[in-house]
């Protein structure tokens, strides 16, 4: 099958009138819009129901993920996991992305050191996160980390400030910002921090609980 083009503008048809994930997903396994496809492994597209009622979008892949070809596999997909089972979510009734789609490291022997995506690298990657919504139509959406609120909402906002509560998010729908769950890894040895932090962050994913009871 013939490659498809790259579509840089998230409002354009596809080709074809293949509006559906698995061909921006072809489509976005042969971006070239930031450097950063040179040295990972391959794309991480998101996975979940294809009209999931929520839609979970993370910073980056890391090297798990990387490697995997598949979002939230590592660490820190673990404690998503575990918040999302602590918050009554099933991981199935879910859509899991990033904001952006290849892992940016760096190399330290022969470890790959995760390295924070920069503005344009979100921005280049802003197309693929907005196609993925206008076909999964999520009635809510959770930003998890600077990078994901970024590239949701196309602007930096304070996530202790903004956590907790629902935002209006354009063309429909709501959103939640709240952290990374690889934040939490970075508070150990501090376990009554850590566990804090993990009830904060199953407080925020809980609000995302009743959109799914409505969908089903």
């Amino acid at each position: 099958m013939a490659d498809l083009p790259i579509i840089t503008d998230a409002a354009a048809p596809l080709p074809d009138g293949e509006a559906s994930l698995a061909a921006v997903r072809r489509q976005a396994d042969n971006c070239r819009a930031c450097p950063l496809w040179e040295h990972a492994t391959q794309t991480v597209f998101g996975e979940g129901p294809a009209h999931a009622a929520v839609m979970l979008v993370g910073e980056q892949p890391g090297d798990q993920e990387d490697v995997a070809g598949r979002p939230f596999v590592g660490p820190a997909g673990r404690i998503l996991d575990r918040a999302l089972a602590a918050a009554g979510i099933d991981r199935d009734d879910v859509f899991v992305t990033n904001a952006v789609k290849h892992f940016k490291f760096l190399q330290r022997g022969k470890r790959r050191i995760h390295s924070k995506p920069n503005a344009s690298e979100i921005r280049a990657c802003r197309p693929w996160l907005a196609r993925e919504r206008r076909l999964v139509r999520p009635r809510a959406v959770a930003a998890m980390g600077a990078t994901a609120v970024l590239g949701v909402f196309g602007e930096a906002m304070p996530i202790a400030k903004n956590r907790g509560r629902l935002i209006e998010l354009e063309p429909e729908g709501v959103a939640i910002v709240t952290v990374h769950p690889s934040f939490l890894l970075r508070l150990l040895p501090d376990k009554a921090r850590q566990d804090e932090e993990f009830a904060a962050l199953v407080r925020d994913l809980g609000l995302l609980r009743p959109f799914l009871a409505h969908a089903a």
